[in-house]
């Protein structure tokens, strides 16, 4: 490792595709992306084209990061694969073709599937052993709909299919020999695999119909998985973690004491509390999900999910046009000193945690004939804080009290009205770190220590400080105030959704 002096991670998203190069130190050195578009085939679908992600996005991001540092690939000591997670794909294992677009996370396709389990009561047998509320939003039930659509479960009993997400997906397309593996994190987002042996559950793929065949080798978090395609690069590189991405931005904000939390504003928004080693259900409608597994020892985490967040700011420039780019919501929104009553609720494919309600649908309220377009734009970004704050107070009730402070990150983590808005929301401080880029970073320090770069995770903290803090400026009447508000909105749209099934 004497020659080794950087690290790399691949961070496959739901919009965009990164490549991120960093110092052994955790310092940014350069990053390239590439957007790739999103699929609508039905109302309530979401697809990708898997060419998209492998060849023109991950592959030339890689291949353009590295060009940028001005770096010898020789040089790279380990690469980590972070991705979003529950997106599923089907390929041929002989010749590596996929048999359908992916279907993402957001899909809703498969919500009558979801249905029937939990009318055939099979809803506390999934949650008992997977830590997860059933939804559409996980993996199992987008298998299941692929092999019946498709009529592949024969083949698939054969071993004749992979089924992977986008980290297994990566690492048979991109490493030496096509290893068919997934990490603990990704496995565990399947409603497949039991938290409490670590193990795929033959239980469960019996409910759901799935062949054992179809599936990956389930390995730790920080573990190296094989060598990088030397014609990637002309270099061969120890890939060295698969991590999904939310639990790539809990390792990379250090959070590595029980009660520890982060909040990722991406696409979606994603709350994860450091749970520590015991297996517990949330009693608030929480999931209890993988933290990351090293050397075989699991660490659990709480994790509330938003579905749109920077989604809901896609939203307004794309489909409504009161914005022509994401950073102009900030001044749009700083132009009115409030929302003049406006709620927006944004539940474009349903509500996540605690709510879980698969059918509502975006709602906005409260406007009267002097509502403007800043009033919108407002309530769209204080939507996501206000989410947010019901995923803080459900883990607080879960862990019996709530969190000194949020460690945040993501690119919304860049909005300063958003964020002293959350503060101001939550009560407590908003610490943005000096590396807003944690998952990234989460899946490179991950790499480094499954090579050897750190000894332990306290060395791999190092890094990690923060470099501003917004602290609550609102008085607890007002908090109240506008909390109440939100809720009555979030009634509204549940309300709907319900007369609407």
């Amino acid at each position: 490792m004497m020659n080794k002096r950087y690290l790399v991670a691949l961070d496959q998203g739901t919009t965009s595709s990164r490549a991120v190069v960093f110092t052994l130190e955790g310092h940014m050195v350069t990053s390239a992306a590439q957007e790739f578009p999103q699929h609508y085939p039905h109302p309530g679908w979401v697809e990708h084209d898997p060419a998209d992600i492998l060849s023109t996005t991950q592959i030339e991001a890689l291949r353009t990061a590295v060009r940028k540092a001005e770096i010898d690939p020789n040089e790279i000591a380990a690469i980590g694969i972070t991705n979003q997670r529950e997106t599923t794909f089907l390929w041929e294992r002989e010749t590596g073709a996929c048999l359908y677009n992916a279907i993402v996370w957001q899909c809703r396709r498969t919500a009558p599937i979801i249905e029937k389990l939990m009318a055939d009561g099979y809803g506390d047998v999934i949650r008992q052993k997977t830590g997860l509320v059933p939804d559409a939003y996980f993996a199992g039930s987008k298998i299941k709909w692929l092999l019946d659509e498709l009529n592949l479960r024969e083949r698939a009993k054969k071993g004749e299919i992979c089924f992977g997400t986008v980290d297994s997906f990566l690492a048979w397309h991109l490493v030496e020999g096509h290893p068919h593996v997934t990490d603990a994190t990704n496995a565990g987002r399947t409603m497949l695999f039991n938290l409490h042996t670590q193990q795929w559950d033959e239980e469960l793929l019996s409910i759901l119909d799935i062949p054992r065949e179809i599936l990956p080798e389930v390995v730790d978090t920080a573990h190296v998985v094989g060598m990088l395609r030397e014609d990637l690069l002309g270099a061969r590189i120890p890939v060295a973690a698969l991590v999904g991405d939310q639990h790539a931005a809990l390792f990379g904000q250090a959070c590595f004491t029980e009660g520890d939390v982060k909040n990722t504003y991406g696409t979606g928004c994603f709350m994860l509390m450091n749970a520590g080693h015991e297996f517990r259900l949330s009693q608030c409608g929480l999931l209890t999900t993988m933290a990351w597994r090293l050397n075989g020892v699991p660490t659990f985490a709480f994790e509330g999910s938003v579905f749109m967040a920077g989604a809901t700011i896609q939203w307004l420039r794309d489909e409504m046009h009161l914005i022509s780019s994401a950073a102009e919501s900030e001044p749009v929104a700083a132009s009115v000193s409030d929302t003049g009553g406006v709620y927006l609720v944004p539940a474009f494919t349903g509500l996540g945690a605690p709510y879980w309600n698969m059918y509502t649908r975006g709602t906005l309220v409260g406007m009267t004939r002097g509502t403007g377009r800043a009033h919108i734009v407002r309530a769209a970004l204080e939507s996501i804080a206000y989410q947010s704050r019901d995923l803080f107070s459900a883990m607080a009730q879960d862990c019996g009290q709530p969190s000194a402070a949020l460690r945040v990150d993501g690119g919304a983590s860049a909005n300063k009205l958003l964020m002293q808005f959350q503060a101001d929301l939550l009560g407590v401080p908003v610490l943005r770190p000096a590396v807003l880029e944690t998952t990234a970073l989460g899946a490179a320090l991950l790499a480094g220590l499954a090579v050897g770069i750190y000894k332990d995770l306290k060395e791999t903290a190092s890094g990690w400080h923060v470099a501003d803090s917004f602290k609550p400026q609102m008085d607890e009447a007002r908090r109240e105030e506008l909390l109440t508000g939100w809720h009555r909105a979030v009634d509204g749209a549940l309300h709907w959704a319900e007369s609407n099934k």
